[in-house]
């Protein structure tokens, strides 16, 4: 294989609003990033994905931008991200910003322009159509709620937002925008940063032959991913944008590209492929039902956990790179979420941990989750900040459940959970900031934070340096980065197991993910012990894995 300097990298990804906050202003920053860079750095972390801190009027948090090219002022300035990118440099960490180019914010001066001058050079940078009779040209409902046409004032007219409605979507079938967009991509990738996390790609091509159907015609409001993602035609717009913009810079990509099918992964992330690697979505929101629909729960299961995340495994490796994860921005807290209640501990938490880190791909740790932050419990909805949560509890009290039952639904799922501030310490605020947070911490931040957990053998936090450290730089180091993975059949649904190897090494990766003792047979001999979250095991022609073990063999 041919192997490419970002496969190696470990990657951090960092809320910039919740991180750290530098001044006191209760809204992290650029320069609390810059603090932290050291604990970043004894961590492990080798590279940085920074979510939006472009200007934005924060609607929904940074990823509805007003101007590409400036920084929102509540991050800081151009100077302090050069300053964290050079000192990100003495201490060998890369840095990654999220790319947002499916759409602006409304407040963006080509939106502005296009609905308030009748001759505007941007009115075709948006999507704009006619209504009929005061209702808008189809009934798609947007993926954060109502409809996904906004009416502009004293006029029939509508434009698209798949998203929010101070987020329209901007028009690719318009060479103007797609080439202001691919200036914008140079210019930051020209700052010294290293690529892009690239957000909603799969979205950028619609098929607006379908955009002036009658309201009456479409049978499902949720239809409008049927229409505006992963489109016939969007290779066009990626292969523009890949050769415009990341073939001059040998750059990481990184793709949010929810909807491809496997069979289509080798477009994507192939030889040839529009990105480095990809984010798979299908195992990490298998407690859900399908078309965002997320407060309708599943009742997974292990195997059924285990073979999803295995069938992506094997499809991702056929053709190119995968990108790990537990958690992100728009996920909950992982052990809030893959676990029960009453088995959140020690060794559950860093059997996840390890279970994930050590599949083939670039592993990425979400702020909080070396240290085990978990979900949080409000009890009104006006403590959440997140539009989409916001509207998943009204539209589930409209589909007649309970408001104590609504409540649930968005305190287990709301993208909330994991944009609380990073618990650094004990003192008030979890040592965030020195005045009122933006958003609530969790209460249990005394008992999990970075102080109780650093430096103190036994600690997740110390584990997850482990982790790191097994992959990096330890005997099975190659192995364990560019090895390719095999899936190991067991005798039990509770256990995930999995074979790394590359050229004359190979690693056994041993999960047992159930309360009860459990003996995996091993149909070799000789294996070494390379971690464990426990205090060593005993290595025969089997080996018992004690509850929610984590275990790695290698020979």
């Amino acid at each position: 294989m041919i192997k490419k300097w970002w496969q190696k990298e470990v990657i951090y990804q960092i809320y910039p609003k919740s991180f750290y906050d530098s001044n006191g202003d209760g809204v992290g920053d650029i320069k609390g990033i810059t603090a932290k860079l050291d604990y970043l750095k004894n961590l492990g972390i080798t590279m940085l994905w920074i979510c939006p801190i472009y200007k934005s009027p924060m609607d929904d948090n940074g990823y509805d931008i007003s101007d590409y090219f400036s920084l929102n002022p509540e991050f800081g300035t151009i100077k302090d991200l050069e300053a964290l990118i050079e000192e990100g440099k003495k201490r060998d960490i890369k840095i990654i910003l999220d790319l947002v180019i499916n759409h602006t914010s409304d407040e963006h001066p080509w939106f502005v322009d296009a609905i308030n001058s009748e001759d505007s050079q941007y009115k075709d940078y948006y999507i704009f159509k006619e209504g009929k009779e005061n209702q808008p040209p189809t009934n798609w409902r947007s993926i954060f709620g109502g409809s996904a046409w906004e009416k502009l004032e004293n006029k029939d007219e509508y434009y698209l937002h798949v998203f929010g409605k101070k987020q329209p979507d901007l028009n690719w079938e318009n060479e103007k925008v797609r080439n202001d967009i691919y200036d914008m991509v140079n210019y930051w990738l020209d700052k010294g940063i290293s690529g892009f996390r690239v957000d909603a790609i799969t979205f950028i091509k619609k098929d607006q032959r379908y955009q002036s159907i009658d309201p009456d015609g479409v049978d499902e409001l949720a239809k409008v991913t049927k229409t505006t993602r992963n489109q016939d035609g969007i290779d066009k717009f990626l292969l523009e944008l890949k050769e415009k913009t990341f073939d001059k810079y040998d750059c990481i990509t990184v793709g949010e590209a929810p909807g491809v099918p496997y069979d289509q992964l080798e477009d994507f992330i192939g030889k040839n492929g529009y990105f480095s690697m990809i984010f798979d979505f299908k195992y990490a929101d298998l407690d859900v039902e399908s078309g965002n629909e997320w407060f309708k729960r599943t009742n997974w299961d292990v195997k059924e956990f285990r073979d999803l995340m295995f069938n992506s495994q094997l499809a991702i490796q056929k053709v190119g790179w995968g990108a790990n994860f537990l958690e992100n921005h728009d996920q909950p807290r992982s052990i809030s979420k893959y676990l029960k209640e009453e088995d959140v501990n020690y060794y559950s938490t860093t059997m996840l941990g390890g279970l994930y880190f050590f599949l083939r791909g670039t592993p990425f740790i979400y702020q909080g989750q070396e240290i085990g932050m978990t979900n949080f419990k409000r009890s009104s909805i006006e403590e959440f900040n997140d539009l989409s949560s916001i509207d998943q509890y009204y539209r589930s009290m409209e589909e007649g459940f309970t408001e104590k039952e609504a409540m649930e639904f968005v305190n287990l799922r709301s993208r909330d959970n994991g944009r609380t501030p990073m618990h650094w310490d004990e003192s008030d605020n979890a040592g965030f900031t020195t005045g009122k947070p933006w958003l609530k911490t969790i209460e249990n931040y005394k008992e999990i934070n970075v102080k109780s957990q650093e430096n103190k053998e036994g600690s997740i936090l110390e584990f997850y340096k482990k982790l790191i450290d097994t992959r990096q730089n330890g005997k099975y180091s190659d192995c364990l980065i560019y090895g390719d993975i095999k899936p190991i059949e067991v005798n039990s649904d509770t256990i995930v197991a999995y074979e790394r190897f590359y050229e004359k090494q190979k690693v056994l990766c041993l999960f047992n993910f159930s309360t009860k003792v459990q003996s995996v047979e091993l149909k070799e001999e000789n294996y070494e012990l390379l971690l464990n979250n426990y205090d060593g095991n005993t290595i025969n022609d089997f080996v018992n894995l004690r509850p929610f073990e984590a275990l790695l063999i290698g020979k």
